[in-house]
């Protein structure tokens, strides 16, 4: 047998080591990015390490019924409303960001673990529903977890596609239902995160940058939610309504040049100390999102207990531009 010389051997093992190299990349999930299309999601059907999160429900007019009926192949259903995601705190308020440990059973329960990319599928009609993906995603983040990804469009533009003849969607949808297997998540809050009703108060007097991302008729104090005491806004918001951040008020997020525009517009800085909110953090996480993660705004924050919290508080001003009594 003729012997390899040594400059080959040394050329094959480096050959070796690259195609190792390049199965253990072609493995691994590819980064998180803040938004991922339908290719992408197509691309990572079945790979280990990805769990798709369906989040349909009662904000979309759906619930886990069409889940059922198809749903991206593998993919694990959560009700946003009712699994725990939100609950009532000490004081009553709804809505409100639950206990780490109660936040770390509901996730491990869905087959996530601090190692899986979870992307969360919205239904994708409304501005509305995507805040269920905003919500749950600035959850994962204020956790610690940033192996985490929105499809953009959710299951509206995922299912666009249809065959000609059938009329019936072109990429795989499975049904039934994924029970997923427990895992163990653990979250390392980020408490820089998290903005309190003290915070907000320093920062009204501080006279820093919040936008409400209510529709403009609860800004102006003209309607007010039903578990609001008071109508009206914080004095010195702008309002950013949560349906200009999303194409015509769906499910698809505007590109930066749209968004830059709808800001100026609103009078809503695009870089420095922000603060968002609403009524409960929902509409609110739209605002954060698009800030934060779209837009590189590291700055921007988010006020979770909003509305319902301040005006709580009879102690609080609120702003009610437009006064029907």
């Amino acid at each position: 047998m003729t012997m390899m010389r040594p400059v080959k051997a040394k050329a094959l093992l480096a050959l070796l080591a690259t195609g190792m190299l390049m199965a253990f990349v072609l493995a691994v999930p590819a980064s998180a990015q803040p938004l991922v299309n339908v290719d992408w999601v197509k691309a990572h059907i079945g790979k280990p390490g990805v769990v798709f999160l369906d989040v349909r429900g009662k904000l979309a007019g759906k619930s886990k019924a069409d889940y059922l009926r198809g749903h991206i192949p593998g993919a694990v259903y959560t009700n946003y409303l009712k699994d725990g995601w939100r609950v009532k705190d000490k004081n009553g308020i709804a809505g409100m960001l639950p206990p780490v440990a109660k936040l770390e059973k509901l996730i491990g329960s869905l087959g996530i673990d601090n190692d899986t990319h979870v992307v969360i599928v919205p239904q994708g009609a409304k501005a509305l529903d995507m805040g269920t993906a905003t919500r749950i995603y600035w959850t994962f983040k204020v956790l610690g977890h940033d192996k985490v990804s929105i499809l953009d469009g959710g299951m509206v533009a995922y299912t666009k596609a249809k065959d000609k003849k059938t009329k019936k969607p072109l990429n795989p949808l499975e049904r039934g239902d994924v029970k997923p297997v427990a895992k163990t998540f653990k979250g390392k809050l980020r408490k820089e995160m998290l903005v309190t009703k003290a915070d907000m108060v320093k920062a009204l007097e501080a006279k820093l940058p919040l936008v409400d991302n209510r529709p403009h008729n609860q800004f102006l104090g003209i309607n007010r939610h039903k578990l609001a005491k008071r109508a009206g806004t914080i004095p010195g918001a702008a309002n950013l309504p949560e349906n200009w951040l999303t194409q015509n008020g769906g499910g698809m997020f505007r590109p930066k040049s749209q968004l830059a525009k709808l800001y100026a517009a609103a009078g809503v800085p695009m870089n420095g100390d922000q603060i968002n909110f609403c009524n409960t953090g929902h509409w609110a996480s739209l605002g954060w999102f698009v800030s934060h993660e779209l837009l590189g705004n590291k700055n921007a924050k988010m006020y979770d207990g909003s509305m319902l919290e301040w005006t709580a508080d009879k102690s609080l001003p609120v702003d009610q531009k437009v006064k029907l009594n």
